[in-house]
C-alpha cells in the first residue's frame, strides 16, 4: 500500500499565535481564519505551545461572567505538545486521531520548528483521496 504522509496533506499557512497575544486578538483570529486551533510560535517559529478555540472561548465566557480582561494567551495555552512530523504517516496520525485529542496537530521539523498543521479534516480528505484513487485502479484493472 501507498504510503501516505503527512507533508503531501498539511496546511502550510497556518493561522498561530504568540504568548503574549490577547485572547480578544485570538478570538478575532480564530473567527477570520475559521480554524479551530493553532500553535503558539515565538519569533523564529518555534512551537511553545498550543491553543484551540475551545480555551479561548472557556476564557471568553469567564472574562463575560466576571467582567474581566486580563488573560493573554500565555495563561491559557497547553504546554503539552502532540504534534507530528512531515515524515509520518497520515494513516497512523488517523489511528490516533480515532481516540485521542487534539483536532488538529503541529507539524514541526527536527528542531521544533513549525512547518504547518494538520487537522482531522485533512486526515478525511487524505483518506478519501487514497480510497478512491484506489477504487479506479481496480476498476480499470477489472476491465482488462
Amino acid at each position: 500500500m501507498e504510503s501516505l504522509k503527512i507533508k503531501e496533506y498539511m496546511n502550510h499557512y497556518p493561522v498561530t499565535f504568540t504568548e503574549t497575544m490577547s485572547v480578544e486578538e485570538a478570538t478575532l483570529r480564530f473567527l477570520k481564519t475559521k480554524q479551530i486551533g493553532g500553535p503558539v510560535v515565538d519569533q523564529n517559529y518555534k512551537v511553545l505551545g498550543f491553543i484551540s478555540e475551545g480555551d479561548v472561548l472557556e476564557k471568553m465566557l469567564e472574562t463575560i461572567y466576571f467582567n474581566e480582561n486580563v488573560a493573554i494567551i500565555k495563561d491559557i495555552m497547553s504546554k503539552n505538545i502532540l504534534s507530528v512530523k512531515p515524515y509520518d504517516s497520515i494513516i497512523e496520525l488517523g489511528q490516533t486521531m480515532r481516540k485521542d485529542k487534539p483536532k488538529v496537530y503541529p507539524v514541526i521539523d527536527d528542531d521544533g520548528n513549525l512547518l504547518g498543521t494538520i487537522s482531522r479534516n485533512e486526515v478525511l480528505q487524505a483518506c478519501y483521496k487514497h480510497g478512491k484513487a484506489r477504487t479506479s485502479i481496480e476498476k480499470e484493472h477489472a476491465s482488462v
